[in-house]
């Protein structure tokens, strides 16, 4: 088994960066007159079909840190971290339903937008600000960093910062064509990504069927890998008790059981799918049919994401329980690598071509949402109020080449010390703590009218707080056991309440503050939206499209609970 890359690898990467960059060419070339209109450069406004945005949803959200990140959770949970990927689809038809038509109908295109609209301009900028930091330090970087590691491991180990560079190079030649290009070269980056990803499972999986002498069968390999680890093909992490192993109580550490499911899981979900410029950018250009179809689409997507991102890493713990993947290094990160060690040689280029797709995606639509945020919300309201269309596309490609210069810079030598936390770790770290405010501030915002411009900047404040004490502080200031929570040994001396629990809390304490601050002002907010039961209302299709995702949802927990 050769780790490096052959010349037919190469060769089909080739093909790949050939067919990705002349289709985003031609795209571009066809919508050159958008550089004379901003919101068609930035948001593809009336420009995307449906399936595009469903699409550009899922390659803009899969990433090297899901790749290598739920590869390796798959080999320390099993099929448990798959519950990030399903409810997801749930909470993507909350966002259809709920959320889109809310922005559609006051004509929101970010945002800062959102929170000047519906609060105060101070509110918008800090969250600007916020957001591009956020967006710039640790997105960006993180992605680049993790993926230019996984894609130098398999050509050899001694191509970081060239892999690194030419990522870069590639992720701008595609977003300065602006949002219309990114989204339709979205559409074959996400082919690429589902082939290339199905393509690894079912290596994986016959190869666990050779091993283990049932044939070269993936559905076998499948039973195989159910037979001996059937622990690993559990949704509900088990509470632990007073005999648990660390190992078991680390588990719960990282996914709570059914306290997940009342807490965490749906504050990171909702939050990063409906309250995310990165995200919510694809629908906002669109009518409100078309966005709605779009993100259902990207729902059902979502249901296949387990079987690419999550099951090579249980084979891969499979395999070496019982001594047959002796490549893995690096703990559970190392698991995806290690199993790409078993493609022939061209399947391997096929998979560094998915590999480079998510990346390269993600990196395309995040400097997009930079250079959005800061042209429309803050270079064109305090700079340069006077700014034509055509400035601002100008202004927008320049925020795009300063954002991945800057990634580069900092990921060069690994300033930020992403490696050492693990990229998948390293994002929700700094995301995390600020998530449970920023969601309370948009959901009371959309549906509750009474919610104040001060409640909001109390929330987001609060949220931040809040999130730090229950991670850091709270064992150690108000004890392991309270009505509130448990906190378990972490194996390093310390006691750690579960990360999802504390989001919970964080968030339920957030929004009782944001309920109690608001009761001091009008019933009625006068910046409150106008919302009326015909915007929440769904055709019949919407309907078959949201029945059948939640009858495939049912289906998965009653085989997997």
């Amino acid at each position: 088994m050769n780790q490096n890359l052959a010349l037919a690898d190469y060769a089909v990467f080739i093909i790949y960066f050939i067919v990705v960059a002349s289709y985003g060419f031609t795209i571009y070339h066809k919508r050159k007159k958008d550089e004379q209109d901003a919101k068609a450069y930035f948001l593809a406004e009336g420009n995307l079909t449906w399936w595009a945005i469903g699409a550009s949803l899922i390659a803009s959200n899969i990433s090297a840190e899901q790749f290598i990140g739920m590869s390796g959770e798959g080999f320390f949970l099993g099929i448990a971290v798959a519950a990030y990927e399903w409810l997801a689809a749930v909470a993507l038809i909350i966002v259809a339903v709920w959320f889109i038509p809310v922005y559609l109908k006051n004509k929101i295109y970010t945002m800062p937008q959102f929170l000047k609209t519906r609060y105060n301009e101070s509110t918008a900028l800090i969250m600007a600000v916020f957001w591009l930091f956020l967006y710039v330090f640790v997105n960006l970087t993180s992605i680049l960093y993790l993926g230019a590691v996984a894609i130098n491991g398999l050509a050899g180990g001694e191509y970081l910062h060239v892999i690194m560079v030419g990522l870069a190079l590639f992720a701008l030649l595609i977003s300065l064509g602006g949002m219309k290009v990114v989204a339709y070269t979205d559409v074959i980056q996400v082919a690429v990504l589902i082939i290339g990803g199905l393509v690894t499972s079912y290596i994986a999986l016959t190869t666990v069927g050779q091993y283990f002498g049932v044939g070269e069968n993936a559905i076998a390999g499948f039973k195989v890998l159910m037979r001996e680890a059937p622990e690993h093909f559990k949704m509900i992490i088990p509470k632990p008790t007073a005999t648990s192993s660390q190992l078991d109580i680390d588990k719960y550490l990282t996914f709570p059981g059914l306290m997940s499911y009342l807490a965490g899981i749906w504050i990171i979900n909702l939050n990063y799918w409906g309250c995310n410029q990165y995200i919510t950018q694809r629908a906002l250009g669109a009518d409100l049919q078309t966005a709605r179809t779009g993100i259902l689409f990207a729902g059902m997507l979502k249901l296949l994401m387990p079987l690419i991102v999550m099951l090579p890493g249980i084979a891969a713990y499979v395999l070496y329980q019982n001594g047959h993947l002796p490549q893995l290094v690096g703990g559970k990160d190392g698991a995806y690598s290690a199993v790409l060690t078993f493609l022939p040689t061209g399947l391997k280029g096929l998979s560094v071509a998915a590999l480079t797709a998510a990346i390269v995606a993600s990196l395309a639509g995040k400097v997009n949402s930079i250079s959005t945020i800061y042209t429309l919300d803050i270079h064109k309201k305090y700079i340069q109020k006077e700014a034509g269309e055509k400035q601002q596309v100008n202004i927008g490609r320049i925020a795009v080449f300063a954002a991945m210069l800057l990634a580069v810079l900092f990921t060069w030598n690994d300033i930020l010390g992403i490696g050492g936390v693990g990229g998948f770790t390293y994002i929700q770290k700094y995301t995390g703590f600020i998530s449970p405010g920023v969601f309370a501030m948009f959901f009371l915002g959309m549906f509750w009218k009474r919610t104040t411009g001060t409640a909001a900047i109390v929330g987001v404040i609060l949220g931040f707080v809040l999130s730090v004490l229950f991670n850091e502080y709270a064992p150690m200031l108000f004890g392991n056991e309270t009505l509130l929570y448990t906190a378990y040994p972490n194996g390093k001396g310390a006691f750690e309440i579960p990360f999802h629990i504390c989001m919970g809390l964080s968030f339920f304490f957030t929004m009782l503050a944001m309920i109690v601050i608001s009761f001091a002002g009008p019933k009625v907010n006068p910046k409150a939206f106008e919302i009326d039961s015909e915007m929440f209302k769904v055709k019949p299709q919407t309907t078959v499209l949201i029945v059948i995702t939640l009858l495939i949802i049912v289906a998965l927990y009653v085989k997997f609970w």
